[in-house]
C-alpha cells in the first residue's frame, strides 16, 4: 500500500494519562474570511494571529494574483497586513490556483466579479471532484460568464466578470441549492455589498449544512460595516450595498475545530488537556465541541489564569455512546468525534452530515474504511455514519489512509493513542490547517 514517495508516520500509543496544554493556531475559517473582507475594503487591515498553513497560503497567493498585497510582519509570521487594490478593481487575465482549499475555490471566484478581465481557476487534481456549481450558478445569475474546462460545475473554469452596470435600487435576487456546502452561501454573501443594489440570496434546499459557518460569515460582514441580515426560517439572507471595511487591526481566534483531536485525546487516553485563549463566545462551529465531549463522558471546565481563559477536558478512558447524534451544525469535527466513538460503550449514529461526502474526500466513506481497517465496526447511513462498539481485543494496528485530508490524518492519530501499531500515510496533509501537527501531538504526549 505504501510507496517510496509517501511518508509513513508511526502514531504514538500512550499508557499514561495526559497532562498537557496545547496552543492551537488561528482559525482557518476566520482567517480566510478576514483575508477576503480585507481584500474587498479600501484601507489596509492588520490581521494578528492569522493561521499560516497551506490553506491560508493558497488564499494569500490567490489574492496576490488578483493584485492584493499581503505583507508578512518581519517579527511575527502570524501578523499579515492586507492592502486592497487602490482602485477597488482586481487583476484579470490571470490564473488562480486553489489547491484543495474549499474556502479558496468557493470564496475567491466572487472577487473575479470585480476584476478587469477574465480569471481562470484551477487546483489539485483531487479538487476536481469537489462540487462548485451552486456558487458559480449564483455568480452567473449576477451576470458573470462561466466557462468550464472539464466537468460542468467543477474545477477548472474561467470567470469573465459582467460589464459594470449603473447603480440600481433593488437587490439582485439569487437562488441556489447550497445543500452540499455552506461555503456556497458564504462565498456569495461576502461580495453582496459590492453588487449594485445589494444581494438577496435564497437557499432552495431543504437543509442548510453547517449553519454556524454562515452565521460566522454574517457576523464578520457586520464587523466590516456591512448591513447583512438573515431569515434562517425561510433560508433567505440580505446584504445591502455599501463599503466593506474591517477595523484597522483584527485578532484571529484559535481554530476551535482543530482543538478537537487534542481535547478528544483526553477521553481516549485519560487525563487532562487544556487549550488556552478559548473564547467566551464564538461564531465557530468548534465552539460546540466542549458540550459534545461532555455528553461523551468528559469533565469540561473553563479555568482562567493570568487573564487567559482555558478549555480543560478531563477523561478516565470511559466513553459514552448515545444513539442518534445530530451533527448538522458542526460536521467538520465529525472525524475527531468518530475516533472517540470507536471506543464508546454503545452504538452512535452521527447524522446530519451527508454533505461530508463532498469535502476534501468522501469523509463518510473514508471513515468507514479506516474504522473497519483497524477492526472496528461502522457503516454509512443516508445522512451520516453508524459506529458500533467492538471488544477492545478486536482492534488492531494497520496502515491508515489519509486521502489527502487533514482531518482523516488527525483521526488516525487519535486511534493510535489506544491501538498499538497504527501508522499514518502522508501525515503531512495536516499542514493544510496545522503546520506542525506531529510536533504538537508528540509534545502533548510529553
Amino acid at each position: 500500500m505504501s510507496d517510496s514517495n509517501t511518508t509513513i508516520w508511526p502514531a504514538p500509543t500512550t499508557r499514561q494519562p495526559l497532562d498537557a496544554t496545547v496552543e492551537i493556531p488561528g482559525s482557518k475559517s476566520l482567517s480566510n474570511r478576514y483575508l477576503i473582507l480585507a481584500a474587498l475594503g479600501t484601507q489596509p487591515v492588520r490581521l494578528v494571529g492569522l493561521l499560516r498553513s497551506r490553506d491560508t497560503e493558497l488564499m494569500m497567493n490567490a489574492l496576490r494574483t488578483l493584485g492584493v498585497r499581503c505583507d508578512v510582519d518581519e517579527q511575527s509570521a502570524t501578523t499579515v497586513t492586507v492592502t486592497p487594490p487602490a482602485n477597488g478593481r482586481f487583476h484579470g487575465n490571470t490564473k488562480v490556483f486553489c489547491g484543495l482549499a474549499g474556502t479558496v475555490m468557493r470564496f475567491v471566484p466572487g472577487l473575479a466579479m470585480f476584476a478587469d478581465g477574465p480569471v481562470e481557476f484551477d487546483g489539485d487534481e483531487q479538487a476536481y471532484a469537489r462540487p462548485m456549481k451552486p456558487v458559480l450558478d449564483g455568480l452567473a445569475q449576477l451576470g458573470a460568464v462561466i466557462e468550464y474546462h472539464g466537468e460542468n460545475g467543477r474545477l477548472p473554469f474561467t470567470i469573465t466578470p459582467p460589464t459594470p452596470v449603473e447603480e440600481r435600487t433593488s437587490p439582485s435576487v439569487v437562488k441556489i441549492d447550497s445543500s452540499g456546502s455552506s461555503q456556497f452561501i458564504s462565498g456569495l454573501l461576502l461580495i453582496g455589498s459590492r453588487i449594485p443594489g445589494g444581494l438577496e440570496l435564497r437557499h432552495t434546499g431543504e437543509k442548510t449544512p453547517s449553519l454556524p459557518h454562515i452565521r460566522m460569515t454574517v457576523a464578520d460582514l457586520q464587523g466590516a460595516g456591512v448591513d447583512a441580515i438573515a431569515d434562517e426560517q425561510v433560508h433567505v439572507w440580505q446584504v445591502k450595498p455599501g463599503t466593506v471595511q474591517l477595523p484597522e487591526s483584527v485578532t484571529v481566534e484559535p481554530d476551535l475545530s482543530n482543538a478537537a483531536p487534542f481535547l478528544g485525546a483526553a477521553l481516549i487516553a485519560g487525563g487532562s488537556v487544556r487549550v488556552p485563549n478559548w473564547p467566551q463566545s464564538t461564531t465557530q462551529p468548534g465552539g460546540l465541541l466542549p458540550g459534545y465531549l461532555e455528553r461523551m463522558g468528559a469533565e469540561v471546565t473553563f479555568p482562567e489564569s493570568d487573564g487567559i481563559r482555558y478549555c480543560k477536558v478531563s477523561g478516565d478512558g470511559n466513553i459514552n455512546g448515545f444513539g442518534d447524534f445530530d451533527l448538522t451544525a458542526a460536521g467538520e469535527i465529525a472525524p475527531s468525534l468518530a475516533a472517540i466513538l470507536v471506543f464508546a460503550d454503545k452504538p452512535t449514529n452521527m447524522i446530519g452530515i451527508g454533505h461530508l461526502r463532498g469535502h476534501e474526500t468522501n469523509r463518510l466513506e473514508a471513515l468507514v474504511n479506516e474504522i473497519t481497517r483497524v477492526g472496528g465496526k461502522a457503516h454509512e447511513l443516508t445522512d451520516g455514519i453508524a459506529i458500533e462498539p467492538v471488544k477492545s481485543g478486536a482492534l488492531h494496528g494497520a496502515e491508515m489512509e489519509t486521502y489527502a485530508d487533514h482531518r482523516m490524518a488527525t483521526f488516525a492519530a487519535m486511534l493510535g493513542l489506544r491501538i498499538e501499531g497504527v501508522t499514518v500515510r502522508n501525515v503531512e496533509t495536516t499542514r493544510k490547517t496545522l503546520p506542525d501537527f506531529v510536533g504538537m501531538w508528540t509534545g502533548m504526549l510529553g
